[in-house]
């Protein structure tokens, strides 16, 4: 989350207009995250999440991801649904971007997970999982292993400013991965982006997961190399073993990986290593002067990236093939 993109106060009173949630009592920025505009909206109706989608987000998706939402929550998985106007319609245009009013979750987003949060985590990811299995949209993952190079080729001839020699490191990877990506593996609507600021926790228990805006088709595995990427390594780039094994324990008692599944863990990681990579180090090279968000470092990322690369196999992550 973040804010590119500021909305005046008759704008505001404009798009309020087109719902039944009362008028605006303060509506403020939300300096968190990389990709869209977010405002905290507080109305006489309550509290709510305003997003203004920028320019990274095609509009032509939206409809998935807010289809999506509703999608998942109709069946019991935990997320916020987008608000929908008189007309029955949930995105808007405000300040000449598409916008949604999303309803407000509470909870909060954790800053050090431990293993028992991994595991409730793996077993809602899965749970996620079946529940988009029956949801008619399709939107292909646009950063897969084929959406990587052309990331790469837009930062390559300033990536050795972030770390020397890392364009060339970077070309390796790449090669590799492409050459050896898994196909095959069970795929259905991954969220693909499920950090731990994208999961709210609330009395112990897994309250919603929100932000949607890179949800897409791809292999169910990728999704949770993902996780293993955002929530089982320490500050200190050290992987946990520990964490790995319940995230892993808690998805598989709800939904089983097949063995070819677990044989593709330590590549799917690495692939999602420079994935996130990428577009830490874009974004990094391309700051936005006056937005309110801070680029995340990407130079964790190629830690993480090593650490997976000489991984041997699922044992390398405290897990049995």
């Amino acid at each position: 989350m973040a804010v590119y993109t500021e909305i005046g106060d008759d704008e505001l009173d404009d798009l309020l207009h087109q719902y039944d949630i009362g008028r605006a009592l303060s509506c403020k920025g939300i300096a968190e995250g990389v990709e869209n505009s977010n405002y905290l909206l507080h109305t006489t109706g309550g509290y709510f999440i305003l997003t203004l989608y920028e320019k990274r987000v095609n509009p032509a998706d939206l409809p998935f991801f807010l289809g999506l939402m509703d999608h998942l929550a109709g069946r019991q998985v935990p997320c916020p649904t987008p608000i929908h106007g008189r007309d029955g319609a949930a995105l808007r245009a405000v300040a000449g971007r598409p916008a949604a009013i999303i309803a407000f979750a509470e909870g909060r987003a954790l800053t050090k997970p431990g293993p028992d949060h991994c595991q409730r985590l793996g077993a809602a990811l899965a749970e996620l999982h079946l529940a988009g299995s029956d949801f008619t949209r399709e939107r292909p993952n646009a950063l897969s292993v084929g959406g990587w190079r052309p990331l790469f080729e837009a930062s390559r001839a300033r990536a050795d400013e972030v770390a020397p020699g890392l364009a060339a490191e970077l070309e390796g990877e790449l090669a590799a991965l492409e050459a050896g990506w898994p196909g095959g593996l069970p795929e259905g609507v991954i969220h693909a982006d499920l950090f731990p600021d994208n999961v709210l926790f609330l009395d112990g228990r897994i309250n919603a997961f929100i932000d949607f805006y890179f949800a897409c088709n791809d292999a169910f595995a990728y999704d949770l190399a993902i996780c293993l990427n955002a929530w089982c390594f320490e500050k200190d780039g050290s992987f946990n073993a520990t964490k790995a094994r319940k995230l892993m324990a808690g998805y598989q008692g709800v939904r089983p990986l097949e063995a070819a599944e677990m044989a593709a863990l330590p590549l799917l990681a690495r692939g999602a290593a420079i994935r996130f990579l990428l577009t830490r180090l874009y974004d990094w090279l391309n700051q936005i002067e006056g937005a309110l968000v801070k680029p995340k470092n990407p130079l964790e990322y190629l830690a993480k990236l090593r650490f997976h690369r000489d991984a041997g196999g699922p044992g390398a992550y405290g897990l049995d093939a």
